[in-house]
């Protein structure tokens, strides 16, 4: 059995609980962002001493940051199997704004098209697309992507759909789509795929395949600090010749090779795409990140994550007035969404905190129109809630990293026990 306990910063911190004691904190909300490991943060300190500015300084630490911004491209490349002969390495704030960016790029050239997202979209990838003409493809009564009616709305649209923008891992259900499919169902019809990889990519091995493989992933974004590099940066990784033509979104400083007052020459991507001063720090954070997780061995991390998504879901099982919204553990990452009968969502995640020093999340995860089709809640009754200021319908979300562990579980499960048996106690403590 692996044993990464020890792996990250904070891994002992002592939090205050409601009875007086300090005990220390359980953290099962990785899918929201994780601690940084600690190579991360002695690689960063052994860089400061040489941080400066990167691409057009000749001193000596300006080469040396150079070389260690451009160098985690090349880390980046290995990791998912990129080409960066092909492949444009952008570097950005998180995946949010990566999308974000892809698609103000592409709408002057593609605004007439059709972007298809889906209902178990994220809403950065959800929301970005609807300056376009965007449709949904829709998901089973499990919250499981229906690849029949993806084929069918590529049909309908005769070659019309410029871009499939999908999860690669739901950060509510934990579902991993079948993401090489779905692009080769998408490049049959003359579209491109997005991978959102904000919950896949620090979980699982990820391989955007060759440029000539019909299974390539064209456009793939992720951040790093949900993958034990919390210092603000992501990437976007698309095709060079494409985006290439396209103008940035953001102009100003280090984007452009020559300017005049009449005439604008823009550099290549990705530094045309890269506006402003780069975030080298995060860059160097992000090598360290990815160069333990090689260490560590994807495959060896999904294994370990889904060892732990097993234990917990058996023992959840058992629990009374316990409903789970996720359960085939073969086709997640480590993802469990859950409610208490009786208790909302909310209540349930402050007591865990308050009581027992173990943090969660609850609601509905920027992710409102999944949420609400897994709780049969419709789009008029939603409204109508948020209309008259009732507590709004959610969960409680349970996220492993790969530095947790199985006394952690069974003291999560521990507590989850004792809500159940102290229902009544609890509610008056913490209201309803």
């Amino acid at each position: 059995m692996y044993n990464y306990y020890n792996l990250v910063v904070g891994e002992k911190t002592l939090v205050p609980i409601a009875d007086g004691r300090k005990v220390r904190y359980v953290n099962l909300d990785n899918a929201a962002t994780t601690p940084a490991f600690k190579n991360v943060v002695e690689d960063l300190i052994a860089f400061l001493p040489y941080y400066s500015s990167i691409h057009r300084g000749m001193g000596y630490k300006s080469q040396i940051s150079t070389k260690f911004y451009e160098n985690g491209r090349k880390a980046v490349a290995k990791f998912v199997g990129a080409d960066l002969n092909n492949s444009s390495i952008i570097f950005i704030k998180n995946a949010t704004e990566g999308i974000n960016k892809l698609a103000n790029m592409l709408y002057s050239k593609y605004k007439d098209d059709v972007i298809l997202s889906t209902e178990m979209e994220h809403h950065s990838n959800d929301l970005p697309w609807r300056k376009f003409k965007v449709e949904y493809v829709k998901v089973d009564s499990h919250g499981r992507l229906c690849l029949d009616h993806l084929e069918e709305s590529l049909k309908k649209h005769e070659g019309k759909v410029r871009l499939v923008a999908v999860t690669g891992a739901s950060n509510v259900t934990g579902y991993k789509n079948q993401i090489h499919t779905i692009a080769k169902i998408a490049h049959s019809y003359g579209a491109k795929i997005l991978v959102d990889g904000a919950q896949l990519v620090p979980h699982a091995p990820v391989d955007i395949k060759p440029f000539n493989s019909p299974e390539h992933i064209d456009y793939l974004v992720f951040s790093a600090h949900k993958m034990y590099a919390p210092f603000g940066i992501g990437v976007l990784i698309g095709p060079k010749d494409e985006l290439g033509d396209l103008p940035p979104d953001y102009s100003g400083g280090g984007t452009v090779d020559v300017v005049t007052h009449d005439y604008v020459k823009w550099l290549d991507t990705p530094e045309k795409d890269e506006s402003g001063s780069p975030n080298v720090l995060g860059v160097v954070a992000l090598t360290s990140a990815i160069k333990t997780l090689k260490n560590l061995n994807m495959k060896n991390i999904e294994d370990y994550e889904n060892k732990l998504l097993k234990y917990t879901l058996s023992r959840m099982e058992r629990v009374p007035q316990v409903k789970l919204y996720c359960r085939n553990c073969n086709e997640n990452v480590s993802i469990i969404t859950f409610n208490v009968e009786g208790i909302y969502h909310e209540v349930v995640s402050k007591i865990l905190s308050n009581e027992f020093g173990i943090g969660v999340r609850s609601g509905c995860f920027c992710a409102h129109p999944y949420v609400q089709k897994l709780l049969n809640i419709s789009p008029e009754e939603v409204i109508r809630i948020s209309r008259e200021h009732e507590n709004k319908p959610g969960m409680v979300r349970v996220s492993f990293g790969v530095y947790n562990n199985f006394n952690e579980i069974d003291y999560f499960i521990y507590a989850l026990n004792n809500i159940v048996k102290k229902k009544s106690f609890y509610l008056k403590k913490y209201g309803k």
